[in-house]
């Protein structure tokens, strides 16, 4: 007689999508690890200068799962977001789409939070939740499915038995491939470049959306005085500004930037990394759920990647839940299928939206932008196309997880 599985769903990816869920599926009594390639937060840089956006629902599944009151203090709350068209150099065009936060039914903006609190967090929480273990540094070498169970092999030979495996291992997932689930994925030819900065002029939680000819720059306001910047580069383009030294690549900054919150300075690393479209054709196989990256990833024009990961893990918690209650096992293929059909539609939505902005906004063609601009302009005059976007950028629109409603599973 074989062995009880060691685990009811096993997370392999220590990315904050792969905490994200382990938290989920532990609020429910199932019994969660997550293993973790990386070494532990403590062996990691402490400031990185990454941040996030997070919106309504995404704020409401860190509280449900006892996050949110850890790092509430350090959350900046985003009170308009101004998007606009341009040129480096130039500065912004006259025409531009303002989002209020004091719009009716928006839903908000949510707030920016850095990466290096939101992940603290989460681990710490994780690591102090009944029926919930972290394993750090360890590889995953392979996977099989045997009746009942899938069985994970570690680098070093050990092997770990599970009711589910959930792959958060990342675009280039693993797992994924040795499924045998393929994918649509193509590169954008361009980079994203990440960094924060201080200013001396107060961002008031404005956050700012540039979209430049190479692609967008974002300027996303953070707590005392400082930023957030994400902004897109041909790939050639952003090797050749993330080789500079600081002080040449602020005044690369500074050209785009402008100087309407005065003196700038860095803080924390540069972040280069090249911008794909992933789509998994599948998200599910036996005994295997894809979630965050793995799953898919997106371009970053709107800052919805680690949202999206989030909805993906209170939805697979919400489905596994039901499952378990109605004394189903959590691993059938046809259990998987509920999360896939709940959450394969939006993702991808979400995923070839931002595609086509992307597409549509960086380029310096100039029936483009003349389009574009009357576009922006259109939205700005039309109360309820403006409501709309906010309240789908909240993420509150849609089948809404319970745990992204602020609710118990």
């Amino acid at each position: 007689m074989k062995p009880a599985p060691d685990f009811d769903v096993l997370i392999i990816g220590g990315g904050l999508a792969g905490a994200a869920a382990a938290l989920a599926v532990a609020s429910t009594g199932l019994e969660v690890a997550l293993f973790d390639a990386a070494p532990a937060q403590d062996e990691l840089e402490p400031y990185d200068g990454r941040a996030y956006s997070v919106p309504a629902g995404s704020r409401r599944f860190w509280e449900a799962v006892g996050v949110w009151e850890r790092i509430a203090g350090e959350a900046q709350e985003i009170s308009d977001i101004l998007v606009s068209d341009g040129r480096v150099g130039e500065g912004a065009s006259p025409l531009f789409l303002r989002f209020d936060h004091r719009e009716p039914e928006s839903g908000g903006f949510g707030r920016m939070i850095e990466d290096r609190h939101l992940r603290t967090a989460a681990f710490e929480k994780l690591a102090e939740t009944p029926g919930a273990r972290i394993r750090h540094g360890v590889r995953v070498s392979g996977s099989r499915v045997e009746p009942g169970r899938t069985v994970a092999t570690l680098a070093n030979g050990e092997e770990v038995f599970a009711r589910l495996i959930v792959a958060a291992d990342g675009r280039e997932s693993p797992l994924r491939a040795a499924a045998g689930i393929e994918r649509v994925n193509w590169a954008y030819g361009q980079n994203g470049m990440v960094s924060a900065v201080a200013h001396e002029r107060p961002h008031h939680g404005v956050a700012h959306e540039l979209f430049l000819p190479a692609g967008p720059f974002a300027i996303l306001p953070l707590k005392r005085n400082r930023s957030s910047l994400v902004w897109t580069e041909s790939a050639a383009e952003a090797a050749r500004i993330h080789a500079l030294p600081d002080d040449l690549y602020l005044a690369e900054l500074e050209t785009r930037f402008g100087d309407f919150l005065g003196a700038l300075s860095l803080e924390g690393k540069r972040w280069t990394y090249p911008l794909h479209f992933s789509l998994a054709h599948e998200y599910v196989a036996p005994r295997l759920a894809l979630l965050g990256d793995a799953a898919h990833a997106v371009h970053p024009i709107a800052g919805q990647g680690l949202n999206l990961g989030v909805r993906d893990a209170a939805a697979l918690a919400e489905v596994l839940a039901g499952a378990m209650r109605r004394g189903e096992d959590i691993g059938d293929i046809a259990v998987l299928r509920r999360y896939e059909q709940w959450r394969r539609f939006d993702s991808a939505a979400l995923g070839l939206s931002m595609d086509a902005l992307n597409r549509l906004f960086s380029n310096d063609i100039g029936p483009l932008r003349a389009l574009r601009d009357l576009g922006l302009g259109m939205v700005n005059n039309t109360p309820g196309l403006r409501r709309a976007f906010m309240r789908a950028a909240s993420g509150l629109s849609g089948e809404v997880p319970k745990l992204m409603r602020g609710e118990a599973i």
